[in-house]
């Protein structure tokens, strides 16, 4: 059968050709000729004066010129498509169609359909039953039936949003067929490789008498395979068929509305079937990404959709430290800020007070919160912190001395921790530094590269549980975890049992820290946690599925729950389709490629049979519309001139040019008018616009502006000098003593030393502003009100920030133990320290600042003896001083606590006459307790400066050594 070399897409237009005599008979009729009499007197000078004639009918030659101009207008509407196409088909067996209706076909679907018609048609005319399958539906009737059957089959296909499953189609078609050979096979594919089918091979197994391939040539194949949220834009990869030439395809980034957010590119290199490109937008806004899509194409793989999985996690970050900017390398959270800053929008509290500093972080909603050495936190804030983990939140805390010195029974930590730390490598240890071990294979480390080079000093060590190794994401070489981790609810905890910096390990500045802490982030819930609700269920419905064209919709159809399980990735199928699953409060986005996929030609070679390569109809044909216009438009525009030619136009181009010039300057007047100003009106404006401003909008009075508030007045006040402060108890007497004790200490702070310190300030701690005051006496009593949580909390914050305070409970205490017996002042201390994140404790070491920082002393008295004076613990290491770890924040302990009772050794009368005796009375005892206190206030004001080792010759000098 053959193909007529063109077809009209419209043949009932060509019915208006009928009409061309009518239109022949229109243009040539004129109107009668009128009768003309003429004046006698006038045939003279009609003989002498030339007329000018215009012919009473229009010439036929213009008149087929108008005729030819109809015509083509008539036929252009027909729409005539050249089509050389041809083709026969074999009547030896039934015609076999496979066609390929997967989301690569929804660009030229019409043509695909025409094709199949063009060859059911030709099956009709030949009286050939027809077997049609589609390979993108769940399920395909292949036995052969009548061609209407066939038609109204394809007529009801449409592309889908899936990848052909062609391996099922050629067995339905198998089935279907039966062992009858079909005559004519043609297979119209969208010429992509669908995972590892062989689909060419396949067909060719059934034995057809002629096999086509029909394609089209795939220019249109390109689709969008991952999406990654980096620290400054979002890069998107993307995968293409035809590799031959270079090329540039636009991005485009929507909102959930559809709105427009950002523009980018992906330019694809000769050659290269994958490329990947930016689409550079803030932080802010790229967390409102909801798709990517390509521009000028619509398919279900040229769009990505996105969900709260792809959004930079928010991480809050919490530290037992002051952040110390003159030695960031010493913070705790320096290197976890390095590792995380390009992976993760990092959070940090404005205040030191955890009671405030923790909620707050909590509503900024974060995916996770990192401590690094906090062993306590206010008891107000664990409820919250742990129904924020039960929500889906991932807690990560690092070890470090506080924590090593919090209780046993910690509820945030993920196993059970033995008190204190484990020291490796020292004189007195029983083992060398240890190296990590290789990851286990259930933990998310698995597959990182066996570290090498890592050592750890000291750790805090897990108790032995029957479900430890389960609970071990890292260890060390002799089988101590290194990181654990516990699920709570719908979150987990984890916990790194080193520090943060690299005192206790160089893991955190190993690479290996790096891609820890990436994928612990990766772990955690996207798109934020709070407090309240509840974790998203693990079968999740369709809530909106994508269509061929990449549009999202809301009908579901036959589409399952999605199942989401730890480790296994979702992948498209039908009965999965691309699209978004969940609900409105949260979703998981299902794309219909996955990250690996890379677009290849279906392998056709080395097959059993010879096969016939085709292009789908209208690859090769083309319209005749727009020519067919144009011929006709050149016609109208020819018949124009010759009109205005025979009317004599071009006989007088004076007065064509005086009539251009006239239009012209008419169209200058015209907008020279619109754009000139109109003074009077903008004066009336002006005018109109003054008497409706307020006399309230007038420009501001000149002079200084006055920004002070209630209480500035105090703060300058403690600010224009150095002030001891005490804690106000509310007994009248040790407030008294307390206040003489630091009245009797500053002036022999005055008179020794260069520093002269302003009068003392007596605290309320629940309301005062503390951070004006670098040290804190607070004389314990039993008799005393105890301290509110939130005075806790401050007292903490304020410890935290950098802050010293020295506890004196007046009892000559020896030790904090209560298994050696309290007093009730100790007793009140130890329900104060108990709501402290404080670190461990030790006596004042000889070699210790504090014993050099301005007089040498080897003890701290008050009116007592008997109690040693208790700073926060050095990280020792036994080989020289110089090779010490260092420490932040100058090496200033955040707490004090003496039993001695110092304030009643310095406390004096107006006349310098001591108020208390010492036990026993000593006077010289007293001077070393107005030395301690010179002590203890210059090492607060210079920290670790004596320890230097630039001091050693004086020291040694003034020691008679």
């Amino acid at each position: 059968m053959s193909v007529l070399p063109f077809v009209f897409s419209s043949p009932l237009m060509l019915a208006a050709l009928v009409a061309l005599p009518a239109i022949w008979w229109l243009l040539r009729l004129t109107p009668p000729k009128p009768v003309t009499e003429a004046f006698p007197p006038l045939r003279i000078l009609a003989s002498v004066l030339k007329r000018e004639e215009t012919p009473s009918k229009s010439p036929w030659w213009l008149t087929a010129l108008r005729m030819l101009m109809a015509a083509l207008i008539i036929l252009a509407i027909a729409d005539p498509v050249v089509n050389p196409k041809v083709g026969t088909l074999s009547s030896a067996g039934p015609l076999a169609l496979v066609i390929d209706n997967g989301w690569a076909t929804a660009t030229d679907w019409e043509r695909r359909v025409r094709t199949a018609d063009a060859l059911i048609t030709e099956a009709e005319a030949a009286d050939v039953p027809v077997s049609l399958v589609l390979t993108a539906e769940p399920e395909n009737d292949g036995v052969p039936g009548t061609a209407t059957a066939a038609r109204t089959r394809l007529a009801a296909a449409a592309p889908r949003p899936l990848r052909p499953n062609r391996a099922q189609a050629v067995a339905a078609l198998r089935t279907g067929l039966d062992g009858t050979r079909p005559g004519t096979l043609a297979f119209i594919s969208d010429g992509i490789v669908s995972g590892d089918d062989t689909v060419m091979r396949d067909l060719a197994g059934l034995s057809p008498q002629s096999l086509r391939l029909i394609a089209g040539d795939g220019g249109d194949a390109i689709a969008l395979i991952g999406a990654v949220n980096e620290a400054d834009a979002m890069r998107i990869t993307a995968t293409r068929l035809q590799t031959a030439a270079p090329r540039t395809i636009a991005l485009t980034a929507f909102d959930t509305r559809g709105r427009t957010i950002s523009n980018g590119s992906i330019t694809f290199p000769a050659g290269e079937a994958t490329a990947s490109g930016t689409l550079t937008a803030p932080f802010e806004l790229r967390n409102d990404f909801a798709r990517i899509g390509i521009d000028g194409l619509a398919t279900a793989g040229s769009t990505y959709l996105l969900d709260d999985g792809f959004r930079r996690r928010r991480v809050a970050l919490l530290s037992g430290e002051a952040r110390d900017q003159s030695q960031p390398l010493l913070s705790p959270l320096y290197y976890i800020n390095r590792a995380l800053a390009p992976y993760a929008d990092l959070v940090q509290p404005t205040e030191n007070d955890l009671a405030v500093a923790l909620p707050q972080l909590l509503e900024q909603k974060p995916s996770m919160v990192i401590m690094a050495d906090i062993g306590r936190l206010p008891e107000e804030t664990t409820p919250a912190m742990t129904r924020w983990i039960e929500n889906g939140g991932t807690l990560v805390r690092f070890a470090g001395p506080r924590l090593a010195a919090a209780p046993a029974d910690d509820p945030l930590v993920p196993v059970r921790l033995r008190q204190g730390e484990r020291a490796l490598g020292g004189t007195l240890s029983w083992s060398e530094p240890q190296p990590l071990a290789p990851y286990p294979a259930t933990s998310p480390f698995a597959g990182m590269p066996r570290p090498e080079g890592i050592t750890v000093n000291r750790q805090v060590l897990a108790e032995p549980t029957a479900d430890l190794s389960q609970r071990t994401w890292a260890s060390l070489a002799d089988g101590t975890p290194l990181v654990t981790t516990r699920t709570l609810g719908a979150g987990r905890i984890v916990l790194f049992h080193v520090s943060a910096e690299a005192t206790w390990s160089n893991l955190p500045i190993s690479g290996d820290f790096v891609e820890m802490l990436r994928r612990v982030v990766q772990l955690s819930r996207s798109g934020g946690v709070t407090s309240e609700g509840s974790a998203s269920a693990q079968a999740l419905p369709p809530y909106r599925l994508m269509n061929a064209d990449g549009t999202l919709v809301t009908e579901t159809g036959g589409a399952r729950p999605l199942e989401i399980a730890a480790g296994v990735t979702p992948v498209a199928d039908g009965e999965h389709p691309p699209g978004l699953y969940g609900s409105e409060e949260g979703f998981v986005a299902l794309n219909l490629l996955p990250r690996d996929a890379t677009l290849r030609p279906i392998e056709s070679t080395n097959l059993p049979m010879p096969y016939t390569s085709e292009a789908l109809i209208g690859s090769e044909a083309w319209s005749m519309k727009p020519a067919l216009f144009t011929a006709a438009l050149i016609l109208l525009l020819l018949d124009t001139l010759i009109v205005l030619f025979m009317a004599g136009t071009f006989a007088r181009p004076n007065r064509l040019r005086t009539a251009t010039a006239m239009l012209a300057i008419g169209m200058i007047w015209f907008g020279a008018a619109a754009l000139a100003p109109q003074p009077a009106q903008a004066q009336a404006q002006t005018q109109a616009q003054a008497q409706a401003t307020p006399p309230t909008q007038a420009a501001p009075a000149q002079g200084p502006f006055d920004d002070t508030r209630p209480g500035d007045e105090e703060i300058l006040s403690h600010l224009d000098n150095t002030h001891l402060a005490y804690v106000v108890t509310g007994e009248s007497e040790v407030d008294r003593i307390s206040e003489r004790g630091l009245a009797g200490l500053t002036e022999f702070l005055t008179y020794r030393t260069t520093l002269e310190p302003g009068a003392p300030v007596g605290l309320d701690i629940s309301k005062d502003e503390l951070s004006f005051y670098s040290l804190i006496y607070w004389p314990i009593s039993a008799n005393a009100d105890m301290p509110s949580p939130a005075a806790i909390s401050r007292i903490d914050a304020y410890m935290r920030a950098g802050g010293t305070v020295l506890f004196d409970t007046r009892d000559q205490l020896s030790s904090l133990s209560a298994a050696s017996g309290t007093s009730p002042n100790t007793e009140r201390l130890q329900a104060i320290l108990a709501d402290l994140d404080i670190p461990p404790l030790e006596p004042v070491p000889t070699d210790n600042v504090l014993t050099k920082s301005f007089y040498l002393l080897s003890s701290f008295p008050g009116r007592y003896t008997g109690s040693p004076l208790w700073i926060e613990a050095q990280p020792h290491n036994d080989g020289e001083p110089s090779e010490r770890p260092a420490r932040s924040g100058d090496g200033v302990s955040p707490i004090m606590i003496t039993g001695n009772d110092l304030a009643g050794a310095w406390a004096t009368d107006d006349n310098g006459a001591p108020l208390l005796p010492t036990v026993p009375p000593d006077e010289m005892q007293r001077e070393y307790a107005f030395r301690s206190g010179v002590n203890i206030m210059m090492y607060m004001l210079t920290g670790n400066y004596k320890a230097d080792q630039v001091h050693i010759p004086a020291l040694l000098e003034r020691l008679g050594q």
